[in-house]
């Protein structure tokens, strides 16, 4: 193996754990309420609206949201998948599973996040975050049935846990049939799972406030 070749294999280890690191620290900061240090974990001129960029609006629209609806927030951060555009460009899924005190009542969550990972000046950065849920309910209350997102003082509602993933509709869509073998879709390549997973769909769009 080339010098070189040594070098870009390094490199891809030192980000990949950057990134998985850059994903838990999200987690602490957010669920410890250190504001400054939470926001910049995104790239410096991040788009928070339609109108706003920056990391101080991202600051103020995160200080007022979790000011007004949490009281407590814990983030467990799950399964991991990175894969890499060119050397400092990346995208990913990880799950989290959630616990919110709100209300009065203590609301559990599951979910996942299609990210975008920038490397800037060295650093890598969260470009965005797209969150995807599959259910938010009560603690006591399992949500069983539609409309899992399930908020004290909300009419229920449905996230969006399987709406990337083209597999979800297409397995209960197309029961196996009895007389014929099941067909094995060849490995996806290197850097390609999502990707092929999505079905080479275009990137997921972000739902601008």
């Amino acid at each position: 193996m080339s010098n070189e070749a040594l070098l870009e294999r390094i490199d891809r280890l030192e980000s990949l754990d950057e990134i998985r690191q850059l994903v838990a620290k999200y987690s602490l900061s957010l669920d410890m309420r250190d504001m400054d240090a939470h926001v910049n974990l995104f790239a410096e001129d991040i788009r928070v609206s339609r109108e706003l960029t920056g990391r101080a609006h991202l600051k103020r629209w995160l200080d007022d949201t979790l000011r007004l609806q949490f009281t407590g927030t814990s983030h467990h951060i799950g399964n991991h998948i990175i894969e890499f555009d060119d050397p400092d460009h990346a995208h990913g899924v990880v799950y989290s599973k959630n616990e919110h005190e709100t209300d009065g009542e203590w609301v559990i969550m599951q979910m996942i996040y299609w990210d975008n990972y920038q490397r800037i000046d060295g650093r890598w950065y969260f470009r965005r975050r797209l969150p995807c849920y599959w259910y938010a309910t009560d603690l006591n209350k399992p949500p069983i049935g539609d409309n899992k997102m399930r908020w004290p003082d909300r009419e229920p509602y449905a996230g969006a846990y399987h709406e990337l993933w083209p597999s979800w509709e297409e397995f209960w869509a197309n029961p196996p049939s009895d007389d014929a073998a099941a067909e094995v879709a060849a490995p996806a390549p290197l850097d390609e799972f999502l990707n092929t997973m999505r079905r080479g769909a275009a990137e997921p769009k972000i739902r601008v406030r």
